[in-house]
């Protein structure tokens, strides 16, 4: 389990595809790796299968490779890493597991004030577990949803911090990126979805655009909730 707070970002060395599967190697400046502990890479949680001097490597499976952007990653390109939590620790971001839900894609960027805001449009499927104020994992890193907007998307900011210490800084409009879920979400929406409840995911919690293509309602996306909907 992660917090979604990036430790440091990551180079490829190299993706070299095994069968139905891959090797990814790493070069990163991380102390006290250990052989089989789990790392965040940009979102998705991997086991280290060996540890270097200068970085690591790990299997990345069919599946992985699939659903996610690491498929898509070259030598040269950066990544954001996270190891696992510690019980003891603090948690700055939110409960992240590493199992990235599908891919969004980057439709807007727009500077503000030092910072920036990021537009992401998301698969329909996912909607249902976002919500303006809710939490949301992007590429790894731990955010706020702002809002929700028509069709499809949310935006965040990210403040200088956060831009100068992951690799969404790098992102460009068009650009694919991982998305994992606040996983209480994902359990409130499967219990509402056994108790018959519909969560209308199309609507429920978005705003429609204003003028500057940004919604600026704040109704929440699980309104259902309002009629009950928890079973014993």
């Amino acid at each position: 389990m992660f917090t979604g707070l990036v430790e440091t970002t990551g180079t490829v060395v190299s993706l070299e595809r095994t069968g139905a599967g891959g090797l990814l190697r790493l070069t990163a400046d991380l102390q006290g790796l250990t052989l089989g502990e789990s790392i965040s890479v940009s979102g998705a949680c991997l086991t280290l299968t060996a540890v270097h001097h200068h970085g690591f490597q790990a299997d990345v499976s069919a599946e992985t490779l699939a659903v996610t952007t690491l498929g898509r990653l070259v030598p040269g390109a950066r990544v954001n890493l996270e190891r696992a939590a510690k019980l003891d620790g603090r948690l700055g971001g939110h409960l992240v597991l590493g199992h990235v839900d599908g891919v969004g894609k980057v439709t807007a960027i727009q500077p503000v004030a030092g910072a920036q805001r990021l537009v992401v449009a998301t698969p329909e499927r996912l909607q249902r577990y976002l919500a303006p104020k809710g939490s949301v994992t992007i590429d790894g890193v731990s955010l706020t949803i702002n809002e929700l907007v028509e069709p499809r998307s949310f935006w965040v900011m990210l403040v200088p911090h956060t831009l100068a210490s992951c690799t969404l800084q790098d992102r460009k409009i068009g650009d694919p990126v991982n998305l994992e879920v606040d996983v209480l979400a994902r359990y409130v929406a499967r219990q509402l979805d056994y108790a018959g409840i519909t969560t209308a995911p199309d609507t429920a919690g978005v705003a429609p655009p204003a003028a500057d293509g940004h919604g600026t309602g704040d109704a929440s996306l699980l309104d259902a909730l309002r009629t009950g909907g928890f079973v014993d």
